[in-house]
Formats: structure tokens, sequence, C-alpha cells
């Protein structure tokens, strides 16, 4: 029998269903590396509730664990998709940076067993998203939903159809290429001071230094999307990366360089008259820069505009 609920009661409980879109998109970003594809995603969960008849929402009990299971799947079935749209995508697909503070940055709630966790639950650097988006779409939800929100295997299990302990040799499995990934990689403050050094080499135009900076293997990737000008392969080797990272700030003298810092790495900002035009994140190994990734394509930088509105006041 379905339950009656006064007006009041009604719009308490479309309040809390609404409260909870902060929380899945969290979960969307880290499963997708997209706020836009995360957005989207949190939209279809929503469509998916509302499409329920009102005894049908009567009868969920948890309808915050109902929208997290529906966000899951939907998530996995845009991961499934994914290598086929990336052939479609103009040059190098990333990960989308996200401006420092940004809500969608954080995490919540804690694993159920903390000897489990891989430390990630407001961690979202470049170097984190890349290893994530070479996971397995089975493995990033697992990782995501356990060590980052801190779901018990059995419920995660429940969501994606598999049995808990499948759910937990997929955590298990996608949690050790983290953690080499963050064994590898230097601490914040060991990061700064070689971004620094090798940002004021590329502002002078210093070759020779920018080389030194730069581990033998170094790779420069730029995401332009076919919106903006950008290699559409990465740029491999210290010297053609250093080359073609001062060529690239010779091209644009009208910009602007900051260097801003999110807690867990040091990125660099570019900023035209219109606003942030690209970013550029390091992976730094050995006091080098082993990676460069430079996101151009003006549809991932949204939440640099909105943080720049927000400090105009406009």
């Amino acid at each position: 029998m379905a339950v009656n609920r006064g007006p009041d009661e009604q719009h308490e409980s479309v309040a809390q269903l609404l409260d909870e879109r902060a929380r899945l998109l969290a979960i969307g970003y880290r499963m997708l590396g997209s706020r836009a594809e995360a957005e989207d995603a949190v939209q279809e969960t929503y469509v998916r509730w509302y499409r329920l008849t009102a005894d049908e929402q009567a009868g969920i009990r948890n309808p915050a664990a109902w929208l997290t299971t529906a966000m899951t799947r939907v998530c996995l079935n845009v991961l499934d998709s994914a290598r086929h749209r990336r052939e479609s995508y103009v040059g190098e697909w990333l990960p989308e940076p996200l401006a420092a503070g940004s809500p969608i940055a954080r995490g919540s709630g804690a694993p159920a067993d903390p000897a489990d966790r891989a430390a990630l639950a407001d961690e979202v650097t470049m170097a984190l998203m890349v290893v994530l988006d070479a996971l397995t779409p089975g493995e990033r939800v697992a990782l995501v939903l356990h060590d980052v929100f801190g779901y018990p295997f059995d419920e995660i299990a429940d969501m994606v159809g598999r049995s808990s302990q499948a759910v937990r040799k997929l955590a298990s499995t996608a949690r050790k290429h983290v953690e080499e990934e963050r064994r590898r990689t230097s601490t914040p403050l060991q990061q700064r001071q070689v971004v620094e050094s090798f940002v004021a080499a590329c502002l002078t135009g210093d070759v020779a230094t920018l080389v030194a900076r730069l581990d033998p293997g170094a790779v420069a990737t730029s995401d332009g999307g076919g919106r903006v000008r950008a290699a559409l392969r990465p740029v491999v080797g210290a010297d053609r990366v250093a080359r073609f990272l001062v060529g690239a700030f010779r091209r644009s003298p009208d910009l602007t360089a900051t260097l801003e810092d999110t807690g867990d790495e040091t990125r660099l900002v570019l900023r035209s008259a219109d606003g942030v035009a690209a970013v550029a994140t390091f992976q730094v190994l050995d006091d080098r820069v082993r990676h460069v990734w430079v996101t151009l394509n003006p549809d991932k930088l949204s939440t640099w505009r909105d943080d720049d509105l927000d400090t105009d006041g406009s």
C-alpha cells in the first residue's frame, strides 16, 4: 500500500533528493573524468527517479542509496562506450582539471576497512585521474565507491551486479595501480619547487635549463578537443618537449601565467583577456618533470571560468 504524504513531507522529500546532487556529481567526476559528463549522468539519474510512479518511489526505503545505484549504472554505461566516443575525439583526451576549491573535488565518507583506503577522498590530481582513466570500468567504479566514498563491498556488489568478492578484487587491483603511481610521485612541496623552476625556464625561453629540468623520457600531452590549436599526439623526449613548450609560449605573448596550488599539486594557469585559456599540470619524479598535461579545450575549463567570475564578483 502506498504511503500518503502531505505537502510538507513531499517538499522535504524532494529537498533531500536534491541535496544528494553534490555527492552524485563528485562520484560522477571521479568515475568519468569530466564535469560535463558527470552532470549529464546526474541528470539522467534524476530522470530515472522521476520516471518511477509515486507508489514505486514510496516503496524505496533509502532514496539516496537508490540514486547512488542508478548513478553508478549510468556511469558504467558511459565508461563502456567511452572507447568508441574517443575514437572520434580530435587529438588526445585528458581528464578535466578542476579549479582549486571546486566542491566536485570533495569526497565523502570513509571506507569500511581503513586498511584498504588509498587516501583518495580529496585527492584529484591529474596524475591520479590519468591512472583512473586507464583502469577498466569495473575497477574504477569499485575503487571510487569504496576508497573515496566509503561504500561497503556488499553494497557495491548489489549496484554493479557482481559478487562482493569480485568487487573486492577489482578494487584491490585498481588500488595497486594507484599506489604505484603515488609512490613514484613527489610530495606537494617538492613538486612546487620543481614546477616553479620549470615554469621560469619556460617563460624566459631557456631551452637548455628547461631540458635539465625534464626527465629524459618526458612527455607533453595537450588536449584541444578540436576547439583550439593543440598537438594531436604526445610530444616525447626532453629536448622535443622543451622546444615545444618554449615555442607555445612564444606564440602566445598575450597570456599571463600564474601558479596555483590545490594542496595536492601545483598547476600553471594561463589567462587571456577573456579568462582562463589553458591549465598545465605536471608529474614530478626525482626532481624532474616527467609528464606535462596541458588542457586547452574550453569545454574542460568551465570550473576555472566559474572561479574567475566568482572572484570578479560578476
